[in-house]
């Protein structure tokens, strides 16, 4: 039992020099972790495919052994396999996932381990227990297919003449997200060419079939595809199964060609097609099949692209899904800020300067295809990434740039942050939400096509995305009040109360908040809408990219905060006490990944980790709850749990790439949200202010 799990309802906060210790510690080893221009680039880990697909990659180009890497990344492999089920899962202490597990097992196998041996007997069993590796998802069977583990017909159909639909036709490449794009254009090729591996050591898994590939009749289809839309999108995949060999050659070449440009168009030179690992690898091999020789710029491109994903380590190896270099500065810019050292200052300033010159403003991307007349203003989330500018890391990057200089004569990133603001609002879909990359990416019976069984095939609005613009416009200086509501007359509609609006009235000289003349907002006011309108019956909001109503909860509370809205008013007071009833024992917050499942009925106790404490501690400040005894045991375990270093160790992932499919362990987040949360509630406590004064 730790000190925080015996802390009564009525404990006393931690004195100030203890609680400063802990601030200090913390900075002093974030500011060692920083790279020498500015910037903070941590680990970004997901499961064990990424490392297992760039494995099988190299082998299905038939590139030389290297014999050290792959030593490396089979102890990272065996390492995460589960000592409970002997599979794979998709997050530490994760259930068994037969995807993962098929192709861990795989690239294992690959590598040279024994099928006999203990680790790889565990895992065999475990994938035939399941069904064999014929249940495994579309993009494993996919893999499967272009090594001759199974006919193409085991993959749905997806003609390359997709490239020439018109833009009214159900399936458009632009009513899908920005990461279906990347990955499913360039596989297109490869779904009409149908290579083969070269496979230079014949190794082959067989041995993971229940049924002999050739005579499986039926293949799985996602969980969450439902009657009618699967039942007829089904028979459409049977329909396309007969005439697809009978499209005109003519028409597939141009398809091709198309697909082709298209890809070339956003390569995206060594940072890779999207920045992200599928697709950068379909490109590479897209390149290969319609015989783009070695020595060409493009595949050089796409390989260097892949091999920048690496960490290699002294004992062991991995491949990440791709980099965080945008997000992770601009949050720990925050958090330094936070702490309102003049050290720490200088290293956000720092951060923001390097930040600064990587805002997108002169690449319209695929997001303008919605939105043709907005003006290009955002930031993505890697180094480099034109056409994908992310909405989630433009405000967090704007929001930290106003608030360091908020009272400063000098106003250095006054135009980056105003083209920023209207890139967003220029991006607001209609329901008053934001989605991450793209406007009312919205046609959700497209989840239902047989090629989208892991149901990500969309970016539509969500909570945390729509809370971070939010927090950025009041920051700014948008504002709600009765002019807000002036064009049309209060009426049912609004879930707003107007006389919950206290914003105005009261603000402070030198707070961030007023540092612009304030201006009446209809997309503030929209998207307080669309978050009062989409919280949970339980006061929780969902989290679409961090796990899971914590992170959402966090996320919106700061942006009603922001916004103005009474801290009396309905929304935050669920919140908190959802917030207040989900407290573990030690004092800290946790929740599982799994809490993602389709027949989610409500909060399910899971272990503590510092990342999750601090969302709920930061959220319970933004609703005024300084003082409530859970944030006191809540900053106790943070102090509790800190290492030697000041840092803190948290094993379990707490982020998301794909609901249900593919998650995420942010090697930074451990680091720089605990500090944020200890330094805002001693800036809290100091000043005896219940009201957080900046939008995160």
């Amino acid at each position: 039992m730790t000190a925080a799990a015996r802390i009564e309802t009525d404990f006393a906060p931690l004195g100030p020099d203890t609680l400063e210790a802990s601030i200090q510690s913390a900075k002093r080893a974030l500011l060692s972790l920083g790279k020498d221009d500015g910037h903070w680039c941590f680990e970004l880990e997901a499961d064990c495919t990424i490392p297992a697909e760039y494995v099988l990659m190299r082998h299905y180009r038939g590139e030389p052994v290297d014999a050290e890497l792959e030593r490396k990344i089979a102890v990272y492999l065996r390492r995460v396999q589960s000592p409970a089920h002997g599979g794979w899962p998709l997050f530490q202490d994760g259930a068994f996932n037969i995807s993962a597990s098929v192709k861990g097992y795989f690239a294992l196998k690959m590598i040279g381990d024994d099928i006999n041996a203990p680790h790889m007997a565990r895992a065999r069993e475990a994938i035939l227990a399941y069904g064999g590796a014929a249940r495994s998802n579309v993009f494993t069977r996919a893999l499967l297919a272009l090594y001759g583990e199974i006919p193409w017909r085991g993959v749905p159909v997806m003609p390359a003449e997709i490239m020439l639909l018109p833009r009214w036709f159900p399936f458009h490449l632009d009513k899908v997200s920005y990461w279906a794009r990347t990955v499913l254009v360039p596989l297109l090729v490869l779904m009409a060419k149908k290579p083969r591996a070269k496979n230079a050591k014949d190794v082959h898994i067989s041995e993971l079939f229940t049924t002999p590939p050739h005579e499986v009749k039926v293949w799985p289809r996602g969980e969450h595809q439902t009657w009618p839309w699967a039942h007829i999108f089904g028979e459409i995949d049977k329909v396309l199964r007969v005439v697809e060999p009978y499209f005109p050659k003519r028409t597939r070449e141009l398809s091709i060609a198309r697909a082709e440009r298209w890809t070339t168009e956003r390569l995206n030179g060594f940072d890779g097609l999207g920045a992200i690992f599928p697709a950068m690898v379909n490109s590479l091999l897209m390149y290969d099949v319609l015989g783009v020789p070695e020595s060409d710029r493009r595949v050089k491109q796409a390989r260097e692209s892949i091999e920048r994903l690496l960490v290699v380590n002294d004992k062991e190896a991995y491949c990440q899904p791709c980099v965080s270099p945008v997000w992770d500065t601009a949050l720990v810019a925050h958090a330094l800020l936070e702490t309102g050292d003049e050290d720490a200052k200088a290293r956000a300033r720092k951060a923001l300067d390097w930040l600064a010159p990587l805002q997108i403003l002169d690449v319209k991307g695929d997001w303008a295809a919605q939105r043709p007349d907005v003006r290009p203003g955002g930031w993505a989330f890697q180094y480099a990434n034109p056409h994908y500018p992310d909405v989630d890391d433009t405000a967090v990057v704007a929001t930290a740039m106003d608030r360091l200089t908020a009272h400063e004569s000098e106003k250095p990133y006054d135009a980056r942050i105003e083209r920023a603001r209207e890139w967003i609002v220029g991006l607001q879909s209609k329901n008053g939400g934001w989605g991450a990359f793209d406007a009312d990416n919205t046609c959700h019976y497209l989840n239902h096509i047989p090629f989208a069984d892991h149901g990500a095939l969309l970016d539509p609005p969500t909570a945390d995305v729509s809370a971070r613009c939010v927090s950025m416009l009041a920051q700014l200086g948008d504002t709600l009040d009765h002019a807000a509501f002036g064009r049309n007359r209060p009426n049912a509609d609004n879930v707003i109360d107007s006389k919950s609006l206290e914003r105005a009235s009261r603000e402070k000289p030198g707070s961030t908040f007023s540092q612009r003349a304030l201006q009446t907002s209809d997309a503030l006011k929209r998207g307080v809408d669309y978050l009062v309108k989409d919280q949970m019956k339980d006061g929780s909001w969902f989290g679409r990219w961090g796990a899971n109503y914590i992170y959402g909860t966090w996320s919106s509370l700061c942006a009603l905060n922001a916004a103005g809205l009474s801290l009396e008013h309905d929304a935050f007071r669920r919140a908190v006490g959802w917030l207040v009833s989900i407290q573990n024992e030690d004092g800290g917050w946790g929740e599982d990944l799994s809490s993602y499942k389709l027949d989610y009925k409500g909060y399910e106790p899971a272990p503590s980790t510092a990342s999750q404490t601090a969302w709920a501690l930061l959220a319970l400040m933004a609703a005024g709850e300084t003082d409530h005894p859970a944030v006191a045991r809540g900053i106790a375990y943070l102090q509790s749990t800190q290492n030697g270093e000041g840092l803190w160790d948290e094993a379990r992932y707490t982020a998301t790439g794909f609901p249900r499919v593919f998650y995420l362990r942010y090697h930074g987040y451990g680091k720089f949200f605990p500090l944020w949360a200890l330094a805002r509630y001693r800036n809290l406590r100091r000043a005896n202010n219940k009201r957080v004064e900046v939008g995160l």
